[in-house]
This record gives C-alpha cells, structure tokens and sequence, in this order.
C-alpha cells in the first residue's frame, strides 16, 4: 500500500491534516489581511478546509491544488458544504508543477506540505512569485524545539530549528509577521485522529490483503509520537511579507 493510501485512510475523519484547528486558520486569515474578493492560492491545500474556511469568513476567492485525487473529491465537495465552489476552484496537480498567473495572488499559502519543493526555504523562494508587490505569504512547517536532539533521532528527521527557519525566511527576502504555534493538545488531536481512521479501517477490513502494512503504519507512528516526536517536534504556521525596506 503506497503512502498516499495511507494517508487516505488515516485521515478519514479529519478536515485539517495538520496540527492545528479552525480558530487558528482564521487567525491565520485575518493576519494575511484577507477580504473580500482578495485571491488566494494554496499550494497542497488537502481537503481544502482552509480555503472554505477562508472564503466563508473573508469573503476570498482561489485556487487550492492537490495532487491526490480522493483529496482533490473532498475539497471539492467541501466547499460545496460551505456553499463557495462558485469561488473556489480545485486543481488536482503536482503543486510544483502547476502554472499560474505569476505576481497576481494577494496571498499564498502552502500548510504543512513544504516537501513539495523540498523544504522551507525552497518553498519561499516559490510563494514569492505568486503573490503581489503588498502581498504575504503563510507556510506552516515542523522544527525541531531544541538543538540538542539525540543522534539517532536527528538522522531519522530531516528538519530544522526556528532560528534556522528565520534565516532562510530572511535570505529568501522576507520578515516575520507572525507565529502561530500548535500546541501539545493540536499534536496529539491531529497524530490521534490519524490513528483512530487507521482502527476504523482495520476494524472494517479484517481480510484486506494489505491488512499487516496498515497495521505497521499504524504502530511505528505511534511509538515514533511518543518515543521522541511529542517531546522534541514543534509546528507552526509563519506569516511572512517582503521586506519592505532597504
């Protein structure tokens, strides 16, 4: 079973598939300073929670693009539920690799899929050429909370510190706004919600021929979470503009 699928079934439940919660997307929002018709584009927008929720409390329009299709069906139908698909628009596509109006976005987001581009500094450089000379920008990322993470564990994770975070959102050109942090309870309501769409599943498919990876999957991110991630992992969504002085 491919990783997709597996993200698939744990997250059948969940709307947002990041450590976080409605109140903080749309503080999120209100720091970006969105309103009415102002264009969003979010680069892996899942099942497009933030975007609805964006639309029905600011009053936005965008783009959100996914490469998965069963991501792609649920925000589609998500924003139907809130009554903005005439709004909104879904693109399933490789995020990387989707064409858009370059400089024409009021805002650009990608929340917690920085891989796309293979990391965070990586993925300023390519938000910038999608908003406007006022625009902003919000990336929601992992870090580590120290620097003295064990050995072990620093080589299974390929992330950094905040400070780290800081200077390549200023050698990519931007200042820091704003953090909105998750905290513990967001961790363990997002890494449960995983696991409780993986039992849902296992208890409904007791013959499925990939039964034993689900399982697998199901207790390395356990013992991962709770060995180390919990005690040494922080996530937040930084809203960043263009330095707007020499």
């Amino acid at each position: 079973m491919n990783f997709f699928d597996l993200k698939n079934i744990s997250e059948r439940y969940m709307d947002l598939i990041n450590p976080t919660s409605a109140e903080k997307i749309l503080k999120v929002g209100k720091l970006l300073g969105l309103k009415s018709n102002d264009r969003v584009i979010d680069f892996g927008c899942g099942y497009g929670e933030t975007l609805a929720l964006w639309a029905g409390q600011f009053g936005i329009s965008g783009i959100g693009i996914d490469i998965r299709p069963h991501a792609c069906e649920r925000a589609q139908q998500r924003i139907i539920e809130f009554g903005v698909s005439e709004r909104i628009q879904i693109v399933c596509s490789n995020a990387k690799e989707y064409r858009f109006e370059p400089y024409s976005f009021d805002a650009a987001t990608c929340i917690g899929a920085t891989f796309i581009w293979d990391g965070f500094g990586p993925t300023l450089h390519a938000l910038r050429s999608a908003i406007r000379a006022n625009g902003k920008v919000a990336v929601g990322e992992a870090f580590w909370l120290h620097d003295s993470i064990p050995a072990a564990y620093a080589r299974a994770e390929n992330l950094q510190t905040e400070f780290e975070l800081l200077q390549a959102a200023r050698q990519e050109g931007y200042d820091l706004e704003y953090i909105v942090r998750a905290s513990h309870d967001d961790w363990d309501n997002y890494e449960s919600g995983n696991w409780y769409g993986l039992l849902r599943w296992l208890e409904e498919n007791p013959q499925h021929l990939e039964r034993q990876e689900v399982i697998h999957h199901l207790r390395s991110s356990q013992e991962e979470y709770l060995r180390y991630a919990r005690q040494n992992f922080g996530w937040a969504i930084w809203v960043l503009n263009p330095v707007m002085y020499g």
